[in-house]
C-alpha cells in the first residue's frame, strides 16, 4: 500500500511526532511504500525515519511566520494567509490533480490542510496528525478580522473532510472538527550515553527548529555545569560545546544530558518527559497550544518556567537546582506511535477489503 505524508516544515515537531508513527507502521506492514512532501532537509528525516521513503522536496503550508521561537510575526503571517487562499479553489483542483497522478492509496498530513482539500476532491482517503491546527490558531489570531471568516471555513471544511483527525496527547482540545479521535503520548525513546564531561552537568540549550540565539556567550560561569549548543551559534562561553561534535541523534542527546532548556514545543517537551530529562522552558508570547503542553509536562517529568530576562542573563542556577532537587516522576508511556499506525493499517486494510 501506498501512503502519501506531509509533513509542516514549521519547526521540527511535526517531523518528531510522524516519524515515530512511520516507523511502527513499517513495523506492521513491511511493504508500505512512503512518500513524503516536506522542506525539512533530509539529514533530519534520515535521523528520524527508519525505512526508505521518497521524498519530494516541497511544503504547502507556512504555519506561522515567526520572528523567533517564541514570537509570531502577525502581520506577516496575515497577509500570507490571505495570498494563499486568494485563489483557494485552484489551489485545492492543483493539489488534487497532483495526488490522482501520484496514486496513494491514503494521504496523512501534519498538519497541513490543503492536501486534505485536494485528496476529498481526487477521491483519495486521508488521515490528519497533530496536537493541534491551523484552523484552530488561526481563529485565536485572526477570527475578529473581518476578512478572516471565509479563510477558516476553508480551513475548517479541509480538515473536517480527512475521516479522521488523530489528536495526539498532549494537544488541543479542537471540538470544532468533529472528526477527532484522541490517541496517546508520541516520543522517541533514546539511549544514554556517556558525554565524557569528567563529571560536569550537561545542560542541552535547544529552541527547536526555528532560529532563536541566545546570548549564551554572556552568560556567568557556573561550576560544574556546561552548556551544550548549536554548532551556528560560534558560542565564544568558556562552557559551551557544540551539540553536534557529539555525533548523537537529537533523542539520544536528550537522553544523554541533566536538562534542557527550551520553549513550550509537543515533540521536545513529550521526548524529554519519555526519557526523564528535566526542562526548564519560557513560554512563547500568546501561543495557544503551549498551555495543555505545560500542564502535561509538569504531571510528568520536573520542569519549571523560567522569564525571559533570565534567558538573556543566564541566571539559572536557582532554577536548575530545582528541577534536579524535584522528586523523579514515573516517565509516561508513549503508546501514541502504535496506536495511530494501528489506525493507518486498517485504514488500508478496509480499502484493500473494498477493491476485493
Amino acid at each position: 500500500m501506498h501512503l502519501f505524508v506531509d509533513i509542516s516544515s514549521h519547526g521540527f515537531g511535526h517531523l518528531a511526532i510522524t516519524a515515530p508513527v512511520l516507523n511502527a507502521l513499517v513495523k506492521l506492514a513491511p511493504d508500505t511504500r512512503l512518500t513524503i512532501r516536506t522542506q525539512l532537509p533530509r539529514r533530519k528525516l534520515l535521523q528520524r525515519i527508519d525505512g526508505p521513503f521518497e521524498l519530494i522536496e516541497a511544503s504547502t503550508d507556512f504555519g506561522y511566520v515567526m520572528i523567533d521561537a517564541t514570537r509570531v510575526d502577525l502581520p506577516a503571517s496575515a497577509a500570507a494567509y490571505r495570498q494563499a487562499h486568494a485563489d483557494w479553489p485552484a489551489r485545492v483542483a492543483a493539489e488534487a490533480a497532483f495526488l490522482a497522478g501520484l496514486a496513494p492509496d491514503l494521504v496523512l498530513t501534519n498538519v497541513s490542510y490543503l492536501p486534505l482539500a485536494g485528496a476529498a476532491r481526487a477521491g483519495i482517503p486521508s488521515l490528519s496528525l497533530c496536537s493541534l491546527n491551523w484552523a484552530d490558531l488561526f481563529a485565536h489570531f485572526f477570527g475578529d478580522e473581518t476578512w478572516a471568516a471565509p479563510i477558516h471555513a476553508e480551513m475548517l471544511a479541509a480538515y473536517r473532510s480527512a475521516r479522521t483527525f488523530l489528536r495526539v496527547t498532549p494537544g488541543m482540545t479542537m471540538s470544532s472538527l468533529g472528526n477527532v479521535q484522541e490517541i496517546g503520548p508520541i516520543a522517541a525513546i533514546g539511549q544514554a550515553r556517556d558525554l565524557g564531561l569528567g563529571g560536569d552537568k550537561a545542560v542541552l540549550v535547544a529552541m527547536g527548529g526555528i532560529a532563536h540565539r541566545l546570548p549564551v556567550d554572556n552568560w556567568p560561569r557556573l561550576p560544574g555545569i556546561r552548556w551544550l549548543v548549536a554548532a551556528d551559534w560560534q558560542c565564544r562561553h568558556p562552557d559551551a560545546l557544540a551539540f553536534e561534535d557529539f555525533g548523537l541523534s537529537f533523542t539520544d542527546l536528550l537522553c544523554s544530558v541533566d536538562a534542557i532548556v527550551t520553549k513550550p514545543g509537543y515533540g521536545t517537551f513529550t521526548e524529554a518527559a519519555a526519557n526523564g530529562t528535566p526542562v526548564l522552558f519560557q513560554r512563547r508570547e500568546d501561543w495557544p497550544e503551549q498551555d495543555c503542553l505545560i500542564d502535561w509536562l509538569a504531571g510528568n517529568v520536573a520542569s519549571r518556567e523560567i522569564a525571559a530576562e533570565l534567558l538573556q542573563t543566564g541566571q539559572l542556577t536557582e532554577a536548575l537546582s530545582d528541577v534536579w532537587r524535584a522528586p523523579r516522576l514515573t516517565p509516561p508511556l508513549p503508546a501514541g506511535a502504535e496506536q495511530a499506525a494501528g489506525m493507518i493499517l486498517k485504514q488500508f486494510e478496509d480499502l484493500a477489503a473494498l477493491s476485493r
